[in-house]
């Protein structure tokens, strides 16, 4: 009597790595029409003579109208319910419309709730790509989810780079962006293609919103990423001011521009950091790796206020070690989802998560100016440690599953 052949081990399928590029490149041209506000609002500041608030609110209404689109689309399971590659076109469309509106000169008011319906139809392009990915991947998940989220990482660094060598007329920016957001709804559901490994169809059921979090790991890497999320968004948008004084103090010449480009490198070197912390996490486990990170980048953020100004190549130095890992950690909070939340329902599960991540970069985004005002950049930038600090403390109860996990796996081979 023979032995039955050994099952073939698992293996990520071919066509992986370009299914890859094709949904990034998606994701990224999708997303482009959330990054217009921050080129354009400099300039429609003089042109509608906008006040500090209503030039606040024209940024401010995409990550609220990002929030409520995903909070919909949790709540009517719409992730799960709709392919992902076909959700992304219609996000894509629907924010290039809204978008597009912009160009008719409309009252503030209606502007800023243009913007909301951008972030809104966004909620629609984000979570389904990640979701689209992991069709893909079994092995490197975490891998080729943090080649996505540095993507865009890329997309939010490139406006400071506007900045800094001189911004585009913001017709040409509103119409450009418009035209590679619909592009990328395009590319995702006309040269894409679903992995292998697709996750079963969902049906209607709004209770699952909330019941997507009970599971206990899931509901730590969410604990996770809402501490990352503290910390990520005031980091990206503030560290431009923090720079250009410091560089002003020195009496650098044209400070703000070279603060631009400074912000440029500082965030898109967490594209790499994506990267380098995807694969740590497909290698040491979630957990383990996404502690590192933050541990790494809470120590940045109480480290880098306190450097004194005229230090400012070190204020630089801290700044790029800060921005390669304050995001290093993102996609590997979704992979975790992907791999152990309930797989019909995985795309309401994501989307729930980001939605309430987003919520928790508005208190840091007002919070880090008062702060500073009231106290100086080193209390600001130490409040956003707090983050770090409580997703650690989740993540490495999550470390302490998997290594559970992976011994019985080992006890059963």
């Amino acid at each position: 009597m023979t032995d039955a052949p050994a099952a073939a081990p698992l293996q990520d399928p071919a066509g992986r790595w370009r299914a890859l590029v094709v949904l990034a490149s998606a994701m990224l041209l999708g997303m482009t029409t959330w990054f217009s506000a921050t080129a354009v609002v400099p300039q429609l500041r003089d042109l509608w003579a906008l006040s500090p608030a209503q030039s606040a609110w024209m940024t401010i209404a995409v990550q609220l109208g990002f929030v409520a689109g995903a909070l919909t689309s949790a709540v009517f399971n719409i992730a799960d319910r709709v392919p992902p590659r076909r959700l992304m076109l219609y996000g894509g469309a629907g924010a290039a419309v809204a978008n597009l509106l912009l160009l008719a000169g409309p009252p503030i008011a209606i502007a800023i709730v243009l913007r909301a319906i951008t972030g809104f139809c966004l909620a629609s392009v984000y979570p389904p790509a990640m979701k689209a990915m992991a069709t893909w991947f079994k092995l490197k998940r975490g891998t080729a989810l943090g080649i996505m989220v540095g993507a865009l990482t890329v997309g939010s660094a490139a406006p400071h780079l506007v900045n800094g060598l001189g911004g585009l007329d913001w017709r040409t920016v509103i119409l450009a962006t418009s035209i590679m957001s619909l592009a990328g709804g395009l590319v995702a559901e006309y040269l894409g293609r679903d992995g292998p490994f697709d996750f079963p169809r969902a049906v209607f059921d709004p209770r699952k919103a909330w019941q997507a979090f009970s599971d206990r790991p899931v509901y730590l890497a969410s604990i996770g990423y809402f501490g990352h999320m503290w910390e990520l968004y005031a980091m990206w948008a503030w560290f431009s001011v923090f720079f250009g004084d410091v560089l002003t103090a020195q009496a650098i010449d044209a400070p703000l521009a070279w603060s631009a480009i400074a912000t440029f490198v500082v965030i898109g070197v967490g594209a790499l950091g994506c990267w380098v912390g995807g694969m740590l996490g497909d290698r040491w486990g979630r957990g383990r790796a996404t502690s590192m990170a933050m541990i790494v980048s809470g120590s940045c953020a109480v480290i880098i206020g306190l450097i004194p100004a005229a230090a400012w190549p070190l204020v630089l130095i801290v700044g790029l070690v800060w921005g390669f890992w304050v995001v290093a950690d993102s996609a590997q909070f979704s992979t975790v989802i992907t791999e152990l939340g309930d797989q019909a329902y995985v795309g309401t599960a994501l989307t729930l998560q980001l939605a309430i991540g987003y919520v928790l970069t508005v208190p840091t985004l007002w919070l880090i100016p008062i702060v500073h005002g009231a106290f100086g950049w080193g209390a600001a930038f130490a409040l956003l440690a707090l983050g770090p600090l409580v997703g650690t403390i989740a993540m490495q109860k999550l470390a302490r599953i998997e290594k559970r996990y992976a011994n019985r796996t080992e006890g059963i081979s």
